[in-house]
């Protein structure tokens, strides 16, 4: 399966947020987020396995009790239930993957 980028929609999520739905196939998903500097990715937790690749950008990241700062090239996984958000330092784009693919991003 092919999915091209010309073919999805950025959604606007507000406050400096653009996802993008890249390719889901009932299972997993693959999801990009652009972030202007200054945007916050609020705390929250999902029942999803996440993995999480900076494409570019600097982010200040929580997951769980562990703050790290992020740059372009780093990964970062989330486990199902655990609280995790972040800051953006340098604008940027990250690669979300998730499984199950997360039903909310697709209404």
């Amino acid at each position: 399966m092919f999915c091209f980028y010309e073919n999805t929609k950025p959604e606007d999520q507000g406050n400096g947020v653009v996802r993008r739905v890249l390719a889901h196939d009932g299972v997993m998903m693959a999801v990009e987020n652009t972030f202007e500097k200054g945007a916050v990715g609020a705390m929250h937790k999902h029942p999803h396995q996440q993995m999480t690749y900076v494409k570019s950008g600097r982010f200040l990241f929580t997951i769980g009790d562990e703050t790290h700062e992020v740059k372009a090239g780093d990964t970062l996984h989330k486990m199902p239930n655990v609280m995790h958000g972040c800051k953006c330092l340098e604008a940027g784009v990250l690669i979300d993957i998730f499984t199950p693919q997360r039903e909310d991003f697709l209404k």
